[in-house]
């Protein structure tokens, strides 16, 4: 019993209870998120869409998504963490409940993009405030949970959107408002704003006004991000390339599923013991052996033609992205000035829409013109990117150092000005 409490206290203690009613939020939200998943289906099987119309039309909710994340962030900051989510929630919910009954696809369209903006936005306003209201010693567990909810409510939105799609196309988007609006009421009734005042006082050399090019000029930044950037075009070769690999080697379409399904598994299961296990060491160090990891499991596709080897590398690899995640969160809140937490964000989430344009783009000619040897590519970029963690790593950990000092130096002013 008292091995458990241990546990208990170092994966979930000491977290104040606004940030389980962000959690709560976010769980809520992501298990509710299932109607776009469904959305070529949708507009091929219940509208008539063509299949390159269909695609059109994600690749719009993919664009929407890249300018939410940017205009995310600088609400964030400017409005507030709770007015940006809240905004993005109820926006999500009516523009869902617009999919619902629209016919038109000219009309399906326009809405899915403003659905892809209101997606993405509260990302960067979900992460920092978390990071407002978590004491720093105690962000890496937050971080953790917060991967850990992500994962399984993108599971059990897996799981609804079959059965609501199989039932009713109108069910499955009035069903996704519905859960939507539940997330948005659990922010409005429990969740304060988090966004201190005091964070608008800039820590920033004088002459540099504080925005969104801070972020995007940041060169310690920039370099943690492409690293970032490397890493999500590994873990997009599993719903990218390696179906196609798969299909390949004879397997079926369920062999792939198994192989998605296994990691998703292992994430639930495992990801609350992680924070016990890497706090022993520098987070450069943990984010290089993840990385590394990854590059091996991948890598070891070139060598797989059976489900049992495509199993045992997803085991490989999903535990690198298991050990990557709560170090990756941190890191990214750590390099940021407190009155840009928000910005930061929204630039390091677009590693994501990026990593899931160039990853089927330049891995399907790979694969094409390469077979197998893709996989050789694939694990050689995560080599370098585990390189980069521990190349780069001192001189982020100077420019926390820096940053801590700097806010501690402006608090300690505010305190002498009261």
């Amino acid at each position: 019993m008292h091995g458990l409490r241990r546990w208990w206290d170092d994966t979930a203690g000491g977290l104040p209870a606004t940030f389980w009613y962000l959690w709560s939020g976010l769980l809520i939200n992501r298990a509710g998120a299932f109607a776009m998943l469904f959305l070529s289906l949708y507009l091929t099987a219940a509208r008539g869409a063509s299949a390159s119309l269909a695609g059109a039309v994600v690749g719009a909710y993919g664009a929407g998504g890249a300018v939410g994340t940017l205009l995310g962030g600088v609400l964030a900051d400017r409005w507030g963490r709770r007015a940006t989510l809240l905004a993005a929630h109820l926006g999500a919910a009516g523009l869902m409940v617009g999919l619902a009954f629209s016919r038109d696809l000219l009309v399906i369209a326009a809405l899915a993009a403003l659905v892809g903006v209101v997606h993405s936005m509260p990302s960067p306003a979900f992460v920092a405030a978390i990071v407002d209201v978590v004491p720093e010693d105690r962000r890496a567990r937050a971080f953790n949970l917060q991967f850990w909810a992500f994962n399984l409510g993108m599971a059990l939105a897996s799981l609804l959107a079959g059965v609501l799609a199989e039932a009713s196309f109108l069910a499955l988007f009035l069903v996704d408002a519905g859960t939507t609006l539940a997330a948005a009421a659990v922010i409005a009734l429990k969740v304060p704003e988090t966004l201190d005042p005091r964070t608008r006082i800039s820590v920033l050399p004088a002459g540099r006004r504080p925005g969104l090019h801070t972020a995007l000029t940041d060169r310690v930044f920039l370099v943690f991000v492409g690293l970032t950037f490397l890493l999500a075009v590994l873990t997009m070769q599993t719903s990218t390339i390696m179906p196609l690999a798969m299909r390949a080697d004879g397997l079926r379409p369920s062999a792939y599923g198994l192989v998605v399904a296994l990691g998703g598994a292992l994430i639930v299961a495992g990801q609350l013991f992680v924070p016990r296990l890497i706090a022993p060491y520098r987070k450069a160090t943990v984010l290089s052996v993840s990385t590394g990891l990854m590059a091996l499991g991948f890598g070891a596709l070139a060598v797989a033609d059976h489900l049992p080897f495509y199993l045992a590398a997803a085991v490989v690899w999903t535990g690198g992205q298991m050990l990557a995640a709560p170090p990756n969160a941190q890191i990214n809140a750590d390099l940021a000035p407190p009155e840009l937490r928000a910005r930061y964000q929204s630039v390091f989430y677009l590693t994501f829409p990026a990593a899931s344009f160039v990853a089927p783009a330049l891995g399907g000619l790979s694969l094409e013109y390469l077979g197998e040897r893709h996989w050789l590519v694939v694990g050689g970029l995560g080599l370098v990117a585990a390189a980069g963690h521990l190349l780069a790593g001192p001189a982020r950990e100077r420019r926390v150092a820096a940053l801590r000092s700097a806010v501690a130096s402006r608090e300690k002013a505010l305190a002498g000005d009261r």
